[in-house]
């Protein structure tokens, strides 16, 4: 198989058996496949650091219908915690032929995304339920497949102090960078704890289509699917789907930008760069993990003109801060982030499980003994 010519236009033919796709796929070097597909995206990140826009978009068509970027999208999306778990169309790739036939079948032309399946989960600790849509198997690979030409962008773009929904970073780094930032004896005591109001459900569409670059026309598909509850079809007029595979991307590169804004009023030297080593006296760090960000400084005053920086930056992409969930706090008093609580006692920084934390493990324990009452105590381990 010719990894280089577009699949996108090969017929099934129907003396194409169930067999010999399932062993077209089985065969498939997935080695080679992720070789192929890293190769260009090398390029692209190249690409973007020399400002070669044009050429951006070149490799992004070359690795969008290439068959090893096919092949990988629908792998993602058959091996990952969702893939039991239909679209609004009831279908799953479980046998290996329609997984074959599905790397065929992903194509840009003529492509027009089903409505999502909405479904509403509980929030730990809240009468509230959060909203989850959920895209059928060929829309899920088809994001995947545009997430592959879209990465190397959002990390060539990405803050350095963002932690969420990026390979190879996790809570314990953002954790690690805090205790870093904090743990000296002068360093900043004040904390601004932000969090965005329904970020997900509420970025504004023209923003995306004005600034993510990827093919506008499939990014207006993703968009607009609409979504079924009850049987009935809703227009999505503004966010990008919680469950979506390119959702969490899409939500991190609409909020890069937050420490640079912060940088142009606080330390940006006259060359236009941010230089913090020597200007920024007020000791301002930002840390942030998805739309969860904490900002540090060495006064109160200064957070509160920090805030209102945030609050414009998000305003163009139709975001707000949560009211109740922003605040102002002293070091002594603690805060809690990701999970975690953070409280400075005289110089010494001490890190532990934040209360909801634990009592979320101790009714997970409590919920395993109670189902399962007739097990010996050893089993329950």
């Amino acid at each position: 198989m010719n990894v280089n010519d577009s699949i996108t236009c090969k017929k099934i033919h129907e003396n194409i058996t169930n067999k010999q796709l399932a062993f077209e796929w089985e065969t498939i070097d997935w080695n080679q496949a992720e070789q192929f597909v890293n190769r260009i995206q090398i390029r692209i990140t190249k690409a973007v650091i020399a400002g070669k826009h044009n050429l951006v978009k070149r490799l992004q068509y070359l690795l969008t219908n290439s068959f090893y970027a096919k092949a990988l999208s629908v792998k993602r999306v058959t091996t990952n915690k969702g893939k039991n778990t239909p679209g609004i169309d009831g279908i799953t790739w479980n046998n290996t032929f329609e997984k074959m036939q599905a790397g065929y079948r992903l194509s840009n032309r003529n492509y027009k995304s089903k409505p999502l399946k909405r479904v509403y989960i509980e929030k730990y600790g809240k009468a509230e339920k959060r909203p989850l849509s959920i895209p059928t198997m060929y829309d899920r690979a088809m994001q995947a497949l545009h997430l592959l030409s879209l990465d190397p962008i959002a990390e060539t773009t990405a803050e350095k102090v963002s932690f969420g929904f990026r390979k190879y970073r996790s809570t314990h780094d953002a954790m690690s960078h805090i205790f870093n930032l904090m743990a000296k004896k002068n360093s900043a005591p004040w904390v601004l704890e932000g969090d965005i109001k329904g970020c997900f459900d509420n970025i504004q569409h023209k923003w995306l289509m004005d600034n993510i670059p990827m093919n506008k026309r499939i990014l207006n598909k993703f968009l607009n699917a609409g979504y079924v509850f009850n049987k009935e079809l809703f227009p999505t007029d503004s966010g990008t789907p919680q469950g979506g595979t390119i959702s969490p991307t899409l939500a991190n590169m609409t909020l890069d930008g937050i420490e640079r804004s912060i940088a142009e009023k606080y330390w940006m030297n006259g060359k236009g760069k941010i230089d913090k080593k020597h200007k920024n006296h007020k000791k301002i760090n930002f840390i942030r993990f998805a739309d969860d960000f904490i900002v540090t400084a060495t006064d109160k005053e200064t957070l509160v003109e920090i805030q209102s920086i945030i609050e414009s930056f998000l305003l163009q992409r139709g975001l707000m801060l949560s009211q109740e969930k922003t605040l102002i706090t002293h070091i002594s008093e603690g805060f809690d982030f990701l999970g975690w609580n953070f409280r400075k006692r005289k110089i010494k920084l001490i890190i532990t499980p934040s209360k909801k934390s634990i009592k979320k493990i101790i009714a997970g324990i409590s919920q395993t003994i109670k189902t399962n009452k007739t097990l010996e105590p050893y089993m329950l381990g």
